[in-house]
């Protein structure tokens, strides 16, 4: 999640700078087609691109209303993580209570602590990529890598469970899933041996069970692609536009340059090309602003930033069980918090 209340021209041009060396170049040619070569004719009227336009600019704003629908869910779905990650140490903490103060706090620990594997192997396994993730220009791809937050191979759950519990998660093929599975396990057994009754049992076991919602939720959108009816066609709409546009400008500039002689003319409509240029410029920007929302949990510029929620989940936790050494908050990497 970009975090810096301006957007940088550097990350802006990581973005849109082979898009923009194309937009003049081919400005320029279709300006040098019509000024030194004399064709006139290719000069379009300007009334059906406007319509052309404003149509184009519909699809987009709803494409982009969905796409940023699909990241509001997501957040609100890991504000929901956050809040019942909280209860669930208070129940444990509240609940599991024994005579004896070391074997409850070793119990209490390992509870809590699992949960942070959970919550971190969920995050790594929404990170990784499917064969529909959206792939940025090369010198997006590289700010990512550095940043070293996608396509994490390991879970990082070997930090807050046994290296027995571990090595059996490795196996599996959700260990998200599987690590709530355990502990429904523990909170059985606890039950089993007097040390929660069982309307606390109920009480953990539900936690546990929006534990799953949760995950559930996060994994429709992960697995359920955007439609791509909207997604291309938002793109193919918007591509023949600008093609278009550069045609459609010199009509205008034309139609307003009469009062020039010729040869002041022929260098006035030369303006067209940064028209041109911005034009395109915006069209391409909303469009690509609303494919960088589709995915949400994809760790780039602007996506739910699950690693630092993690970190915060994690420090409220262990500040709970009044541990000492905290990890520190997570920070933005290029003002971008993942």
């Amino acid at each position: 999640m970009y975090v810096k209340r301006n957007i940088g021209w550097g990350l802006i041009l990581r973005f849109s700078w082979k898009n923009i060396c194309f937009f003049i170049l081919y400005s320029f040619i279709i300006f040098g087609i019509y000024s030194f070569l004399g064709w006139d004719f290719i000069n379009l009227p300007f009334e059906p691109l406007t319509v052309i336009g404003i149509a184009v600019s519909f699809y987009i704003g709803f494409k982009n209303s969905q796409s940023y629908d699909r990241f509001w869910e997501g957040r609100k779905i890991w504000g929901g993580i956050v809040n019942y990650s909280r209860t669930w140490a208070l129940q444990v903490l509240s609940f599991v209570r024994t005579n004896d103060a070391e074997k409850d706090r070793e119990m209490q620990r390992q509870l809590i602590h699992r949960h942070i594997a959970w919550i971190n192997a969920l995050r790594v396994q929404l990170r990784q990529a499917r064969s529909w993730s959206l792939r940025e220009a090369r010198t997006v791809e590289k700010l990512y890598d550095r940043h070293a937050e996608r396509n994490i191979s390991c879970n990082e759950a070997y930090n807050y469970v046994s290296m027995r519990e571990f090595s059996d998660l490795k196996k599996r093929v959700n260990p998200a899933t599987h690590l709530i599975k355990n502990q429904g396990m523990e909170v059985t057994k606890l039950r089993q041996g007097d040390i929660i009754d069982g309307f606390q049992e109920d009480q953990l076991q539900s936690i546990l069970e929006e534990f799953y919602n949760l995950q559930g939720k996060c994994e429709r959108i992960k697995n359920t692609p955007f439609p791509r009816q909207y997604g291309y066609f938002s793109r193919v709409f918007t591509w023949i536009f600008i093609l278009l546009l550069p045609f459609g400008l010199l009509d205008v500039f034309e139609k307003h340059l009469l009062e020039y002689d010729e040869d002041t003319m022929g260098w006035m409509i030369f303006l067209q090309i940064p028209f041109s240029v911005l034009i395109s410029w915006i069209f391409v920007t909303m469009e690509t602003v609303g494919d960088n929302s589709e995915d949400p949990f994809e760790g780039r510029a602007n996506d739910v930033p699950m690693t630092a929620l993690c970190r915060t989940i994690e420090i409220d936790l262990r500040d709970m069980l009044d541990e000492e050494e905290l990890p520190e908050p997570i920070k933005p990497k290029d003002n971008i918090l993942y």
